[in-house]
This record gives C-alpha cells, structure tokens and sequence, in this order.
C-alpha cells in the first residue's frame, strides 16, 4: 500500500471520528483534541491512540468502543484497535481553533 493509500485511509477514518461527540460538550472528539495519533498498517488494521477529557470521564467505556465501532466499518479497514492513554493528560489547549470558537473560548 503506497503512502498517498495509506493517507486517504487516514482521511477516511478522521471522517468518522468527527461524527462523535463528546456527550458533554457540543464538539466533535477530533477537534477536542481527544485523538492522539491513527495508524493503519498494511493488513488494514487501524489502531487509535486516544484520551478522555478526565480519567473519571462518565463515557470512559463506551467512547471508546463507539469510535471502534464506527471506523471498523469503513470497508478498507479489517479491524480496529482503540488504545487509551493519559499520558499527555487531555488539556483544553490542545483543543482545535474550531472547538474553541465553538465553546466560546476565543
């Protein structure tokens, strides 16, 4: 799979992860800042690598499994792994300008 495949992939699965929401702010978990990295490999296999706003989040188990479920059913993808992590903790600066704008921030 050539790099341009592989980036129209990751463009796809950004696609997706923007039609969640967090449930407690009106603002998709992508431009939360709530995504950390995607990766897919050449088996089509994406894995995730993502935070919640606060370890005690009320959505902790479900989110997650949401955006598993949600990108796993592109057809390019074979399966997907969602990978939680609080290290960097979540902060409101990594935030994108649009989610900003949004919550009345800027």
């Amino acid at each position: 799979m050539t790099d341009a495949e592989l980036e129209v992939i990751g463009d796809k699965i950004v696609g997706v992860i923007k039609t969640i929401y967090d449930p407690e702010i009106p603002v998709d978990i992508y431009e939360l800042g709530l995504i950390y990295d995607v990766f897919v490999n050449e088996n089509n296999e994406a894995k995730i690598l993502m935070t919640l706003t606060s370890p005690n989040c009320p959505v902790a188990e479900s989110l997650p499994k949401e955006v598993e479920d949600k990108v796993t059913t592109l057809d390019e993808i074979s399966s997907t792994e969602v990978e939680i992590t609080f290290d960097p903790t979540w902060t409101q600066d990594m935030m994108s300008e649009e989610a900003k704008l949004e919550l009345g921030m800027l």
